[in-house]
């Protein structure tokens, strides 16, 4: 090759590398359609363009600048498949691309964006002028960045789901204002579904909302009327004597939002904020007649009525507040009575009451996505079916979910905390002595010297030998342990210092002189995960420190993250800003993402045969790839906040993300409960509550206790004989005899991008009815799971889904589906039904997930319709099965023939089983069998991998 030749060949390449996509943006030109938009408005969509994924997904882009600018994600895998076939067409007023499954237009004169499946059916249809860009929030001072919303148009019927883990009790969001702001028990997920069978993935990373976008106004926007009657404010008494809530300092107010520390200083200061109560009373006039929602933020106890009737009535630890909404129809032509009592309880208790007045347009014409801060608008719209394929869509965008350790499906026992090493190998040993399977011990934060969060060290005093402590858990007990690391430094340790040096430090906090809650109180801050730099840094602090000494798994707390508790989001933003990839409005909500990457990758590099398992307090798309699950945050110890799980974990499976857990029995606890010990009627309502949360914790994707004092094990829960413990261990070891069952849906999610906890709609769409239900779900594809979650109930209402019937799992008596019936559900059960058709694989006894092989596996084969099920195995704590290091026996059941076929094995991995025991019970309408733990068959199939078949009608 000529000199000519070479610099040509070289100055070409520098070009192209240059012009190269970064991480996420692996789109090339030719892969979609562009249209530019002439407009003199800096905050006009000046480009628009659609890129093709795959036949399903499709990307929207747009901007108010003249060039397309580079966007890397995180979210986004690097590599995303290869492109379909697709075509351009165009007519008079619009250009779009048609690929197998769904067609997209961009409208020449307004680029809005429609959506239609192959056939030419609507799908979708973004709002006129829906496209908006604006100034960013915080005023930032960068020209590239910009607010940016789109509105799309909605059928009255449409339901959404998904968005991550809310506490407010709901479930369709429809109509509805959703904050997607990282929190405490709150974790923002920007991925939506429709009942409409298509899903928005929104990639941005700053605060968003969605829905009904605007922002809840102040109760000064309605008309109010104090207690007299006179119009303006409500009544506010502020009464330092509980006793007499009536009597005390009076205001007017029109305006209660103490929402965040800084609020506080609007309280008047000689109230007692720890003794005593606040009221606020009067009436409230509409403005606009219909129904308002009213966004509350609470701690403490909040009652509320309106003419009368009782609305609110909770209460949550006064250091963590929670959202709560609840609707109030209100007329132009007449006042409702309005009252709110406030019982604060600490001198740190928060309150804030909003509302958003009707709106036809935003509530039921259309929604919206919302959000501070970003480059350019950046959705990704998919089609598909049914709701497995909108997640099996959202996946192929940002990540297939690994395999969770086998150990990781069991029992996992915790609690606020351990304070000694005895402590924690004597809880393990306890397990072991009553035969109460247990995989999994959880040593919660503050195992370090108390100046010395960050350090990573067990203080010696209180844990003499952490790595002899580890090695019994290990050898001893057979169960795995796994460890509370935050990425919080005091200011001056070692390893603050190693941060500091390099300047990977989050520092307002630090120049606030900011102290913590410990002792005297520490000063600290965290470290900028979204430094690929300080990411190493974390992983080699902690793999020195801990990894190393043979922890098993990581706990992520406050990856929010939660620098400072309870500080307004604007203080929020100063005490992350700047990242390393620009400012805090921007990024806000990924923490969590890039705080897990950096330890997936980094145990993945020191040891690559060992299935890395974090539980994180917070989570954003594409987690799901980085080995991570996440749990409900610091919850309260009550029937309600019980309740309200139910729908928060639904919606987290519908947002792609397969693996949720809560603390069963609630993280924090009423005064009643723990001081200095529950007694009485307490004590015993203690009890039930546990016993319920157990039940339905034994059928989440995690099954994991933990919670302040009162000690959350069950032999501390109640005495062997009681019925809470009877039942908690009855279900405990459920659990572990449907292991293989559950271990086949792990390797199902990530195979086939399946969902273990399964909301109705998932299963059942074409019933009517299934579209609101959140307080019932499937665990797989067999078992309907109905909670029971008030004191004392003893029965509750449950829908069967219609077009199948369904068997009780504990006596096998058949009930017709599309009914909704009044079911027992004594003290010591949680209803369980299982659908027609299906095939449970139940398992040996264990006591600990590896403690055998399931050489023998009893069967229950249910009829009614035709049914399959997966047994799926693999090693169980390596990464072979990426390399197809696993094996799948295939059950089949024909109603028609009454035959069960177990198929020839497909697969084979290391240690694999050659040959079991398959025994088999056949469930039957009017042949009822109950499942029971030891219980026998004649018909037995001696297996060895080759396809067999078993007539089951046959005596």
């Amino acid at each position: 090759m000529s000199l000519t030749k070479l610099i040509y060949t070289f100055v070409m390449l520098v070009l192209l590398y240059a012009c190269a996509p970064s991480a996420g943006e692996n789109f090339p030109p030719e892969n979609g359609i562009t249209i530019t938009l002439p407009s003199d408005d800096p905050y006009s969509p000046k480009q628009v363009r659609l890129e093709v994924i795959t036949e399903n997904i499709i990307r929207v882009t747009s901007s108010p600048l003249d060039t397309r600018p580079v966007n890397s994600s995180l979210m986004i895998i690097d590599q995303l498949p290869s492109p379909p076939a697709w075509e351009k067409t165009e007519t008079a007023d619009s250009v779009g691309l048609q690929t197998a499954k769904v067609q997209a237009w961009i409208s020449k004169s307004t680029g809005e964006v429609t959506f239609k499946d192959a056939s030419g059916k609507l799908i979708l249809q973004e709002a006129k002028a829906g496209k908006a860009f604006g100034p960013p929030a915080d005023d930032l001072e960068d020209d590239a960045v910009f607010s940016i919303q789109q509105r799309f148009k909605s059928p009255e019927n449409e339901a959404f789901y998904g968005l991550g883990q809310q506490q407010t009790g709901l479930f369709n969001y429809k109509g509805y204002h959703v904050d997607l702001t990282q929190y405490n028990s709150v974790v923002a997920v920007p991925f939506m579904v429709s009942s409409r069978n298509y899903g928005i993935l929104w990639d941005n990373y700053s605060i968003t909302k969605f829905g009904d976008d605007r922002e809840p106004m102040p109760l000064s926007e309605l008309r109010l009327f104090d207690a007299n009657g006179k119009e303006g404010f409500l009544t506010a008494t502020y009464a330092n004597d509980p006793n007499r809530p009536n009597e005390g300092l009076k205001e007017q107010e029109g305006h209660i939002a103490y929402t965040f520390l800084d609020d506080l200083n609007k309280i008047p200061k000689d109230f007692d904020m720890a003794n005593g109560t606040a009221t606020w009373q009067g009436s409230l006039q509409a403005r606009e007649s219909g129904v308002h929602r009213f966004h509350m933020t609470y701690s403490g106890y909040v009652k509320v009525w309106a003419d009368g009737q009782l609305l609110v009535d909770r209460w949550r630890e006064s250091w963590n507040p929670g959202p709560l909404v609840f609707e109030l129809p209100l007329d132009t032509e007449k006042a409702t009575a309005f009252k709110i009592e406030w019982i604060p309880e600490s001198t740190q208790s928060f309150l804030s009451v909003k509302f958003l007045p009707p709106d036809r347009y935003r509530t039921t014409e259309t929604y919206a996505f919302r959000s501070e801060a970003g480059k350019m608008l950046d959705y990704y719209f998919v089609a598909g079916q049914d709701m497995d394929e909108l997640i099996s869509g959202y996946r192929q965008l940002t990540g297939k979910a690994q395999i969770m350790p086998k150990w990781a499906m069991g029992f996992w026992q915790s609690r606020e905390r351990y304070k000694t090493q005895e402590e924690l190998l004597s809880t393990v040993a306890e397990y072991r002595k009553r035969h109460i399977p247990l995989d999994n011990i959880v040593q919660d934060w503050s195992y370090w010297p108390e100046d010395a969060w960050g350090s990573h060290d067990f203080d010696p005093a209180r844990f003499p030998d952490p790595v002899g402590m580890i090695d019994q858990v290990h050898d001893q007990y057979h169960a795995h342990i796994m460890i509370s690391v935050w990425p919080k430094f005091y200011e001056g340790i070692e390893h603050y210092k190693q941060f500091d040096e390099k300047g990977w430090l989050y520092k307002q906090n630090i120049l606030n002189r900011q102290r913590d809650w410990i002792g005297e109180g520490y000063i600290s801050t965290f470290y900028d995960a979204f430094n690929p730099g300080a990411r190493e840094l974390f992983w080699k602090q902690i793999n020195e420190k801990l990894y190393q000494k043979g922890i098993d798994a990581w706990w992520l707390d406050a990856t929010e993250p939660d620098v400072l508790s309870n500080a307004s989001i604007q203080h929020r933003k100063t005490l992350m800003n700047p990242t390393a990839l620009g400012t805090a409005t921007e990024y806000f909500n990924g923490y969590p993402l890039v705080n897990a990457k950096g330890i997936y990758h980094g145990q993945r590099a020191t040891n690559p045969d060992d299935r890395v398992f974090i539980l994180t307090r917070s989570a954003f798309p594409g987690i799901q790839r980085y080995g991570a699950a996440t749990w409900s945050g610091d919850i309260s110890a009550r029937f309600d906040e019980l309740e309200q799980q139910i729908p928060a974990g639904l919606n987290f499976s519908l947002s792609g993300l397969p693996y949720w857990t809560t603390d069963i029995g609630g993280f924090f606890v009423e005064d009643k409960y723990d001081r200095p010990d529950p007694k009485g009627e307490a004590l015993e309502e203690w009890r039930e509550l546990n016993t319920r949360w157990y039940q339905y914790g034994t059928f989440t994707p995690l099954y994991r206790s933990h919670g302040q004092y009162p000690y959350r094990e069950v032999f501390n829960i109640a005495p062997e004989g009681h019925p809470a413990y009877r039942s908690i261990v009855f279900y405990n070891k459920l659990r572990y005899r449907l292991m293989p069952y559950i271990y086949s849906l792990t390797g199902k999610v990530h195979h086939d991008d399946y969902t273990i906890m399964r909301p109705l709609i998932m299963d059942f769409d074409h019933d009517p009815r299934v579209g609101q239900i959140k307080d019932q779900f499937m665990f797989g594809p067999s078992i309907l799971v109905n909670p029971v979650y008030h004191y004392e109930a003893t029965n509750r209402d449950i829908y069967f889904p219609k077009e199948t019937g369904w068997y009780d799992l504990l006596t096998g008596e058949y009930q017709a589906g599309g009914v909704e019936k009044n079911i027992e559900a004594p003290y010591d059960k949680i209803p369980l039904f299982v659908k027609a058709g299906s095939i449970i694989p139940f398992g040996p006894k264990i006591e600990y997930t590896d403690e055998k092989p399931a050489d023998e596996i009893t069967l229950y084969v249910y009829a009614g319709q035709n049914g399959y099920f997966e047994l799926y195995e693999d090693q169980g704590s390596n990464y072979e099965y990426e390399q197809g290091q696993f094996s799948i026996i295939p059950l089949t059941y024909d109603e028609n023939t009454k035959t069960l076929t177990i198929g020839a094995q497909e697969g084979e991995f290391e240690g694999m089983l050659t040959s079991r025991t398959f025994h088999v019970i056949y469930v039957q309408k009017d042949r009822p069998t109950g499942y029971k733990p030891d219980a026998t068959t004649e018909k037995a199939i001696h297996y060895t991998g080759q396809s067999m078949a078993l007539k089951l009608d046959e005596e």
